[in-house]
C-alpha cells in the first residue's frame, strides 16, 4: 500500500489552484498536478461558508474515505487536492467515492487496471 502525505501549506494549494487541472461535478472539484516526489499528497478544502464545524467535518471525513479506499487506483506522483461544493451537505459515503472517481478519470489520473491499455 502506497502512503499519501497531507498538503498544509497555503502556497501549495495555491500552487495547484493556478497551475493544476481540474475537474468539478455536483460534490467537488478536483485539482492535480504532477509533483516529482514519487508519492502522492492530498488537501483539502472546504469553506467556512459550506456550515458549521460538524458539517465541514463531516465532509473532509467523507474525502478521505472516498481517496483511501480508492487510493491504489490513483497514479503515483501527483498532487491532488479537493474542494467541497454546497451539495455535498447531504451526499452519501457512495455519492462522494463515485465522484471522486469520475472526476479523477475526467483528468485521466487513475492508473490502468490489470490487462488494461491505457
Amino acid at each position: 500500500m502506497k502512503r499519501t502525505y497531507v498538503i498544509k501549506q497555503n502556497h501549495e494549494f495555491r500552487r495547484l489552484y493556478h497551475r493544476g487541472k481540474s475537474a468539478a461535478n455536483r460534490y467537488l472539484v478536483l485539482y492535480c498536478l504532477k509533483n516529482r516526489l514519487g508519492r502522492n499528497r492530498l488537501g483539502l478544502t472546504v469553506s467556512a461558508k459550506y456550515g458549521g464545524a460538524v458539517q465541514r467535518n463531516r465532509a473532509k471525513r467523507l474525502f478521505r474515505e472516498a481517496y483511501r479506499l480508492h487510493q491504489d487506483e490513483f497514479k503515483v506522483g501527483f498532487d491532488f487536492v479537493l474542494v467541497a461544493r454546497a451539495r455535498m451537505l447531504d451526499a452519501s459515503c457512495g455519492d462522494v467515492e463515485k465522484a471522486l472517481l469520475k472526476a479523477a478519470r475526467d483528468l485521466r489520473v487513475l492508473a490502468p487496471k490489470e490487462g488494461e491499455t491505457s
